[in-house]
């Protein structure tokens, strides 16, 4: 296994995606701590995007476990029914939405060992509640930091759990707090899967990528329609 940064490198690393974005925030919309875990929940393998056009009307009537429980499966099936997996999410979200009622007060509790014993919360959906409805400095390794950490060498590992150690050793304090973030939406919009846009990205030259892209999408000049029937 490669060594990742030194702390230096990735103090500077963090620097750089700080000063682009100053106060990184997810992209789930959510009213409170416990809308905040529902999204999360129903974010397994779909986007935030999708997530969001299927839960603003359900929060607009639904803002608490006990209004959950009390809505019902087969009624929260119809506002989640865009979302892959729906019938197993909807399961999950009204037991533990059950559970939130029955041993916790209604409250998300401020705690790992609750939060994973919930139905659907595995170790990545509890550090996402940790972080952003707590101000928890923990990382919540997606599909997007997994590839980020290992593409540029930030944090290499073989699993989620390995990641997320690495980064942990290795981001100073400061950044800490809002190193989820920064990592997801560097992944999300900048060192994309397929084809990352390597010349606009601020952490090039820190970056061990060895096949970093020469031009991007954004840095293309658009062809003319008479240049194209020319064949250029």
């Amino acid at each position: 296994m490669p060594k990742g940064f030194t702390r230096k490198k990735a103090g500077e690393f963090f620097a750089r995606l700080a000063r682009k974005n100053p106060a990184p925030e997810t992209e789930l919309e959510y009213k409170n701590p416990y809308t905040l875990l529902v999204a999360v929940v129903l974010s397994a393998q779909a986007t935030d995007k999708g997530v969001n056009r299927a839960t603003r009307s359900l929060f607009a009537q639904v803002d608490s476990p006990a209004k959950m429980v009390a809505l019902g499966e087969k009624a929260l099936i119809e506002h989640i029914k865009t979302i892959g997996l729906f019938r197993n999410k909807a399961r999950n979200v009204i037991a533990l939405s059950k559970d939130l009622v029955d041993r916790h007060g209604g409250e998300v509790p401020r705690n790992r060992e609750a939060l994973e014993a919930l139905a659907g919360v595995g170790r990545k959906t509890a550090n996402v509640v940790l972080n952003v409805a707590f101000g928890e400095k923990t990382i919540a390794v997606d599909t997007h930091i997994f590839r980020v950490a290992n593409r540029t060498g930030l944090a290499p590992g073989k699993t989620p759990r390995e990641v997320e150690d690495r980064l942990l050793r290795v981001v100073p304090d400061p950044y800490l707090q809002h190193a989820h973030h920064w990592l997801i939406l560097h992944g999300r919009y900048t060192c994309v899967a397929r084809k990352p846009v390597c010349p606009v990205c601020v952490v090039r030259d820190l970056c061990r990528f060895t096949e970093k892209t020469r031009e991007g999408p954004s840095l293309r000049k658009p062809v003319s329609a008479r240049a194209k029937r020319r064949g250029r």
